[in-house]
């Protein structure tokens, strides 16, 4: 059985004593039940399952044995994956099924999917579990309830004890807990449990993740803790406990069943036990008489004047007990524990409070993507290892996408100060729809009720939405489910559905998790900047069919979804029931394109551009006064969905080693220093000014101090101090401005604003670029400089001449191909090749070429006017082993070898051909004219160097050929609308 933190407790996070408790962990006999006929047939009301399965039909079905608990799937059981396996998920690209690119892993025993992770095997349907289980006779007869105890089980199950239907349960979020008493007897017992995982017994939507071949996948089986225990007959049933930090007292809600008349005393205390403070209450003594067999007490219970408060900075933990006695029986006591937290969760001018300190949510979004099991751990340590994750990274909260993690989840959020958004386990928009009098609609509420009576003593359960994006007549349902949690809990928040912008508005919500005002649109079109940004979106909602102020926090929706090529090298940390096969399709692709050996530089390069497009993002949500908060999407990748590698981490949460956790701390932490600069790009006649402003959410606020400010670069150096005015939390504006003229910038050359607050462990850091800003023609001497591959560039290549040649205008070869400046968002195959396809792009900056260009391996903003909406070479039938100077990064399931600048030896001459803008154009800005003429110039001067040596020689033909060869664009071998695999909304 597996050990947890959870110090002596159940899957309540309850603990009990003078009981009997049975582990019924082990080895137990099973069989699947593919023709849904064992309920007919009577499997659950024999002892012996083995010989009935035998005779079932013919025999077809063979019983076995599995160690619980356990997936099927971890025990290699179920069907073997073909192309012919029924998932459960949106195929949104089912290009795999027809693209001839895809047929070798179309193959029996070598079935590899591109869209989400493959497993080992797949089962969907009803499964039979059966063991035998000795209970001893103690003597006692003392009116004792019998309970089993299955903690995580997927997703229906029903319970056979001795032959006896004890009932069915059908919850995705909480323990499945039987009363077997009038079946269990002394000496051996048959517990027989059906589970069936088909996604129709809850009807949540296939593409909730909570049950999603996309995530963690449909699995059948049992896990967590497995138990058989016994209850005394005067016993606490449940306790629910809402702190007061206004007087220091907690206000504990007991719900107790016995016998009618019954005269007990409980006792409650509780102690502190996360942060070492040592703090423990007075035990506290009442007596009480049984008004039914169901009754309740509530009891207050003074915390002291010394009590420790829960937040981020300070997880203080209290273990509350409570023990209920009978004199009448003696020996009986029934002892309950749970853990919570002494803190108020409030809304003050549109953002949120802890204990009365304003916050800031900086948070990621879990998706369930757990390979390794195929499920959410039920363990402490593997979720400690995310939460202290997050922690790293600067986060303090984490919102899970359209499920619920179990008990150790909270645990482990608890622990470590992590403010949660678990979700009803429902994305009902995909074969279901909200508030059409479908079982979704009682359902989602049920279960929200089972996820707040099981968790809702965690202080990390802060917030609370029914699930994620829904369809149908859905905002009157969450106005309801909001209205109704309100006022049936004040632990945490209410908010309907988590929402992209082209949903309707929910007007009942407390606050608003919402799409809308993220991105960085503006860069598509114009010069990155940092002076903008969102409080016109968060102040006010324009839609459709309505306009309204907002009045509530708004939190952003799924921020980011920048991706980054995938880490390929990654395919042998998936050792569990799920291989990244996906992977391996994409490894293929590269090679077959002659890039096998740029894998890891196509991570590292378009990983930088994904880590700078983060920090701007979540620096333009910082700069918003009253934007209460953004979730990523995500810290970490996300496996489904087409393989989306959104995160600077691994599916494991590993760094992936382009941006590590001190580096993202910069621009997500409880402080952080922001720029406004209206450009990044400058000449030496410019002057650089930056409004320095100071997002301030730490602990306390912070007494005057000083900022120091750093600029420099290859022969810069300029050093300042600011003082800077006390700095309350909840400070967002401008404290400083810099200003520094750049006429002593001689050379072209990267400059690095750093700026840093004493006392403090903010600091933050952004790159400029300076440029001289005289355009005048530099010198073409020995070079034919031409626009398309004319007779007379040819004959100057046969004559061993030299040519640049500027393809951008002439190019057709490689004009599908949409690129900008920022990445592909999400990835291209969930959105059916929707641009950009390319995510970012490789340069060797050590070739001499760019000997005179400020530049690094990846596109940084100084790329900006080269590479936004430019067009780009397809280089399918150049030599297998060419490589480009800049290569953008195709989408990775296609991997078509790409160039915006590359040199060759063709005919008997030398060539460099570039679709990169090096001309200067009537509206371009003085610097981005320094840009191109500082490249064009380093181009050049190269060309005019014995240094002009290209490595390949390419055939004149295939350079030909980027002027005349055309393609229509990509097959997608699907339809139009998504998707013809999509089951259809009954």
């Amino acid at each position: 059985m597996r050990t947890t933190l959870l110090v002596a407790a159940l899957i309540t996070a309850l603990s009990l004593r003078a009981q009997t408790v049975i582990d019924l962990s082990g080895t137990w006999q099973f069989a699947t039940d593919p023709n849904d006929e064992g309920i007919d047939a009577g499997w659950g009301t024999i002892n012996q399952l083995s010989p009935l399965w035998g005779r079932a039909k013919g025999g077809r079905l063979r019983p076995t044995t599995i160690e619980l608990p356990a997936s099927m799937l971890e025990r290699g059981l179920g069907d073997d994956v073909t192309t012919q396996t029924q998932w459960v998920g949106s195929l949104y690209d089912s290009s795999y099924f027809y693209n001839p690119d895809m047929a070798p892993y179309r193959q029996d025993g070598n079935v590899k999917l591109p869209f989400f992770l493959t497993p080992d095997k797949h089962y969907v349907g009803p499964a039979w579990y059966q063991r035998t289980v000795t209970v001893e006779d103690d003597g006692r007869d003392d009116g004792r309830v019998w309970q089993v105890v299955l903690e995580r089980p997927h997703i229906q199950t029903t319970l056979y004890v001795n032959g006896h239907e004890a009932g069915t349960q059908r919850s995705l979020c909480v323990p499945h807990l039987y009363d077997v008493t009038p079946y269990i007897k002394t000496g051996e017992n048959i517990l027989t449990v059906r589970v069936d995982n088909r996604p129709e017994v809850v009807g949540v939507g296939q593409d909730s993740h909570s049950l999603t071949d996309q995530t963690q996948g449909d699995w059948n089986g049992l896990v967590g803790r497995l138990l058989l225990q016994s209850l005394p007959a005067d016993r606490i049933e449940d306790m629910q406990v809402f702190p007061n930090i206004d007087d220091s007292t907690a206000q504990v809600r007991l719900a107790l069943a016995g016998r009618k008349g019954a005269k007990v005393t409980v006792t409650i205390s509780a102690e502190e036990c996360n942060i070492g403070s040592g703090h423990r209450t007075d035990i506290l003594t009442v007596r009480h008489k049984l008004r039914s067999t169901r009754d309740t007490l509530t009891v207050t219970l003074p915390m002291g004047d010394d009590v420790c408060l829960w937040d981020e900075f300070s997880p203080a933990l209290y273990r509350l007990q409570a023990t209920l006695t009978n004199p009448g029986t003696p020996g009986n006591a029934h002892e309950r524990t749970t853990l919570f937290g002494m803190r108020q969760l409030t809304i003050c001018d549109r953002m949120f409070r802890i204990n009365g300190h304003e916050i800031q949510l900086r948070g990621t979004v879990d998706n369930c993507c757990f390979p390794l099991t195929g499920y959410a751990p039920g363990d402490t340590a593997a979720w400690m290892h995310i939460m202290r994750t997050c922690k790293q990274y600067g986060l303090n909260h984490i919102r899970f996408h359209s499920y619920c993690p179990p008990e150790a989840a909270f645990e482990a959020a608890d622990r470590v100060g992590i403010y949660l958004q678990p979700e009803g386990p429902s994305w009902p928009n995909h074969g279901v729809r909200l508030g059409y009098g479908e079982d979704i609609d009682t359902f989602l509420l049920q279960e929200t009720q089972q996820m707040v009576r099981q968790f809702g003593n965690h202080p990390s359960f802060c917030f609370l939405a029914c699930g994620n994006e829904p369809a149908g007549r859905w905002v009157e349902w969450v106005s309801r489910f909001v209205d109704y949690w309100t006022h049936a809990d004040d632990r945490r928040l209410y908010t309907g559905a988590s929402v992209g912008g082209g949903w309707a508005w929910q007007p009942n919500n407390q606050y608003h998790v919402k799409a809308g005002a993220r991105g960085l649109a503006p860069w598509n079109d114009d010069a990155p900047q940092t002076l903008d940004d969102f409080s016109e979106q968060i102040t006010r909602y324009d839609g459709k069919d309505l306009q309204t102020d907002i009045h509530e926090p708004y939190v952003s929706h799924e921020t980011g979804q920048w991706c980054a090529f995938p880490t390929l090298g990654d395919t042998t940390k998936y050792t569990g029931p799920y291989k990244a096969r996906n992977y391996e399709v994409f490894a293929d692709l590269l090679t077959r394109n002659g890039m096998a050996d740029r894998a890891e530089r196509f991570t590292d390069a378009s990983g930088r551009l994904q880590a700078l497009c983060y920090k701007y993002e979540i620096e333009k949500t910082l700069r918003t006064p009253r934007y209460a908060g953004f979730q990523l999407l995500g810290l970490s990748d996300y496996s489904g969905q087409g393989t989306a590698p959104v995160g600077l981490c691994n599916v494991f949460y590993d760094d992936k080693g382009y941006c590590p956790p001190e580096t993202f701390r910069q621009w997500c932490a409880p402080i952080v220093l922001l720029a406004r600069m209206p450009q990044f790009t400058y000449t030496s006649n410019d002057t650089l000014t930056a409004q320095i402003q100071v997002a301030q959410y730490s602990q306390h606020d912070l007494p005057a101090t000083n900022l120091r400010v750093l600029i420099s670069g290859e022969d810069t150096c300029v050093q300042t101090t600011i003082p800077v005015k006390p700095l309350p939390v909840g400070l967002n504006e401008k404290v400083a401005t810099i200003t520094l003229p750049l006429n002593q910038v001689d050379t072209p050359q990267c400059l690095t604003l750093q700026v840093s607050l004493d006392g403090t462990d903010a600091r933050n850091s952004w790159r400029l670029w300076v440029y001289d800003p005289d355009t005048t023609p530099p010198d073409t001497t020995g070079i034919l400089l031409c626009h398309s591959l004319t007779e007379q560039a040819k004959q100057c290549l046969a004559q061993g001449g030299s040519v640049l040649l500027l393809a951008a205008d002439s190019l057709t070869y490689g004009c599908d191909i949409a690129q900008t400046f920022l990445p592909v968002f999400w990835n291209t195959s969930w959105f059916k090749m929707r641009p950009p396809h390319t995510t970012g792009a490789y340069i060797d900056n050590q070739h001499p070429i760019l000997s005179q260009f400020p530049t690094d391996n990846h596109s940084d903003l100084q790329w900006w006017p080269l590479l936004n909406k430019q067009p780009v070479m397809q280089l399918t039938d150049f030599p297998d082993d060419f490589q480009p100077v800049v290569q953008p990064i195709d989408t990775w399931h296609i991997s078509r070898k790409l160039a915006m600048l590359f040199e060759a030896n063709t005919l008997s001459g030398r060539i460099v051909v570039t679709t990169l803008p090096l001309l200067p154009d009537t509206l371009d800005s003085p610097q981005t004219a320094a840009t191109k003429h500082t490249l064009l110039q380093s181009i050049l001067q190269y060309m005019q160097t014995p240094q002009f040596r290209p490595t390949y020689d390419v055939p004149i033909e295939n350079i030909a050929d980027l002027f005349t060869k055309t393609t229509t664009g990509i097959n997608l071998y699907t339809r139009d609308t998504p998707d013809e695999l999509k089951p259809a909304i009954p």
